[in-house]
């Protein structure tokens, strides 16, 4: 997903994915009209107002095109871990979402028990291209102006969306359906 606000550094990532593993990656985008209509209501950076602002952001920038890229498909495989936060303690390795594509879909989550240590070294046994951002203590990486680097000892999600709760650190691509 191209949000439009990814950091410089996930625009490099995406590039060396293309030429390391000779593919080209099909990225879903913003509507624009959406888009447009938000920031025109809102503000360019409404999203630091309130949680419901930022999360209507994240919808249009994030959870739309995800829709749209689910369309029609059957399963999702995505990179969660249960280590990554409280929200995603407990999270199977498959489940089935009631709330994505056409009529739901299997969701699998073939990390959920791995730990950071272990998502590391397979990275490098395996020379897989990695953020540069991540070299500069950002453990979890968004949009620009909604990631930050954390200091060490700090939870990995601490670094998005800083400026509200714990218990709001989801952007809403991963909520749990019945």
């Amino acid at each position: 997903l191209d949000t439009g606000r990814l950091p410089v550094e996930t625009y490099d990532l995406i590039a060396r994915l293309q030429r390391h593993y000779g593919l080209k990656l099909r990225l879903y985008h913003p509507r624009h009209e959406l888009l447009e209509a938000w920031t025109r209501e809102h503000g360019i950076n409404a999203f630091y107002e309130s949680v419901e602002l930022r999360k209507g952001c994240c919808f249009i920038r994030k959870v739309e095109p995800l829709q749209r890229a689910l369309a029609g498909r059957k399963a999702w495989i995505t990179g969660m871990r249960a280590q990554q936060s409280a929200t995603r303690d407990g999270l199977p390795i498959r489940s089935f979402d009631a709330g994505s594509g056409d009529g739901g879909l299997e969701k699998f989550n073939p990390l959920s028990a791995w730990s950071e240590r272990e998502v590391w070294a397979y990275l490098k046994l395996n020379q897989v291209p990695y953020n540069a951002l991540h070299d500069k203590f950002y453990p979890s990486i968004g949009c620009a102006p909604c990631t930050r680097a954390v200091t060490p000892g700090e939870d990995v999600r601490s670094g998005r969306w800083w400026w509200e709760n714990p218990e709001s650190k989801e952007c809403g691509l991963h909520v749990r359906h019945a």
